[in-house]
């Protein structure tokens, strides 16, 4: 693998890496947090960042797939009776707070089988992406994602999606924990709240879990 490593522009430094090490994880680009009439939107939420980078994230998946760099959809998935939530947990009085409140906007939650639960249609995954469904903010818990890039021998982890802040920062810190390279695309992905948080994760992530890259820069790489 070492004669097709190459170096991806990024901060705080360049990056070493090879394509048939990495994969492209996309988090949350679903209707309940991007679309009109979605969870988000009914909930007051701006979704016009989320929006905004549908075509970057559009671009990035059209490189892996011309690549061969295999692109990991992350969706947010509960059952309907949200056995995967604990009344004892804080996910019971945050994230299904308002499923629990308006049970008559269930196709616009997350519920699994609804439209709210669905990708976007603009992203919509192709014959081999891979679809991983989480209960949880990380990608990582409660799921055999780990399991799946152990067996293809992934090294480096390009993310993308929403919330910046909460999502994917969540599964970069797991990623980071069990020893991937986390690489954030800073304008491929969009946060939940005012635009420090943003910011926040950018800094975060730059200081101690990974490497920041922008699309222009990712898709400008080497091809190997």
């Amino acid at each position: 693998m070492t004669d097709n490593l190459f170096k991806l522009m990024a901060e705080p430094e360049p990056v070493k890496m090879n394509w048939q090490e990495t994969a492209v994880v996309i988090v949350d680009m679903q209707n309940a947090f991007v679309s009109k009439g979605g969870m988000f939107d009914l909930r007051g939420i701006d979704i016009s960042r989320c929006q905004e980078i549908v075509p970057r994230i559009s671009r990035i998946i059209e490189m892996s797939h011309h690549r061969n760099v295999p692109v990991y959809y992350i969706c947010h998935v509960l059952s309907e009776d949200l056995r995967e939530v604990s009344p004892s947990s804080s996910f019971w009085f945050k994230s299904v707070r308002f499923y629990r409140e308006n049970p008559q906007y269930a196709d616009c939650f997350l519920i699994r089988g609804t439209w709210g639960a669905d990708i976007i249609d603009d992203l919509s995954p192709l014959k081999n992406d891979i679809v991983v469904e989480k209960p949880r903010f990380s990608a990582f818990y409660g799921t055999n994602f780990d399991l799946q890039l152990r067996s293809k021998n992934i090294k480096n982890l390009i993310f993308t999606g929403c919330a910046t802040n909460i999502c994917v920062e969540a599964s970069i810190r797991d990623a980071a924990n069990l020893n991937y390279f986390p690489i954030l695309v800073s304008d491929a992905c969009a946060n939940n709240g005012p635009p420090f948080m943003q910011d926040a994760t950018i800094f975060n992530v730059k200081l101690c879990l990974g490497w920041v890259t922008t699309t222009a820069d990712l898709l400008s790489a080497p091809q190997n």
